[in-house]
């Protein structure tokens, strides 16, 4: 990819939990939504795009099974209600209303969290995304995540592929993880990045923040874990990433 395609760096969502301390103590979020015209009728969604397919089940390897074929019955998964393929929250976890209400994340929401909101919808547009499907929850009071599936329409390119390298590119820096991450175990790609520095704010406690990026096919998958009382455990992020990934 060249460089000029490179995508944007994301700011995640850090600023928010900060942000909201001191007023709320929770985290807040935003949500963007589309005006439809009164005098027009809605627009149809591309088949594509809509969050429900009906697709064959996934068959089981016999003679005729090929890499072809394999490669299908993964595609089959991914191609119904994105929403069934998100980790569970886990027990006693509050949903983050203010993060999704329905599951779904527009892109205009999406790229808005990055230091070049337009440059990056562009570059999401370029890459021919299709839909982003979204969980997050509140534990412990303290304890905050988001995971993102993040569907490409990948026809003639491995879009999520590249996204995310270019979302990995820039992870070791000093403004972010610091490090080149650890390896998700039989992911090949996936990568969980505990930063090595809190964020600190004068009259607040230090906010502890990870991220994790893999992508499986045609979905990238992105988890922001964050926790404002105490260190992250790499453990238990990597868990949760191994969770989702398997999903996948």
């Amino acid at each position: 990819m060249a460089p000029e395609a490179a995508a944007p760096r994301r700011r995640g969502r850090t600023a928010l939990v900060v942000g909201a301390a001191a007023v709320l103590g929770v985290l807040a979020g935003t949500v963007t939504g589309y005006a439809v015209q009164m005098d027009r009728d809605p627009t149809p969604l591309a088949p594509l795009s809509q969050p429900e397919l009906r697709t064959p089940r996934t068959v089981a390897a016999g003679p005729d099974t090929t890499p072809l074929t394999v490669s299908a019955n993964r595609r089959h998964a991914t191609d119904g209600d994105l929403r069934q393929l998100l980790v569970k929250k886990p027990k006693g976890a509050q949903t983050d209303r203010g993060v999704t209400s329905d599951g779904w994340t527009d892109v205009v929401s999406f790229a808005g969290d990055y230091d070049e909101p337009d440059r990056q919808f562009t570059y999401l547009a370029e890459q021919d995304i299709r839909r982003i499907a979204t969980t997050a929850w509140e534990q412990r009071g303290g304890i905050f995540v988001t995971v993102h599936l993040i569907q490409f329409r990948d026809t003639a390119r491995t879009a999520a592929a590249g996204w995310v390298s270019d979302q990995q590119a820039y992870m070791p820096t000093e403004d972010f993880a610091g490090h080149d991450g650890e390896l998700i175990a039989g992911s090949g790609n996936g990568r969980v990045y505990v930063f090595n520095e809190p964020i600190r704010k004068a009259g607040y406690e230090p906010l502890y923040q990870a991220r994790v990026l893999a992508y499986r096919g045609d979905v990238a998958m992105e988890i922001w874990y964050v926790n404002n009382t105490r260190k992250i455990s790499e453990k238990a992020v990597t868990a949760l990433a191994e969770q989702q990934l398997g999903r996948l």
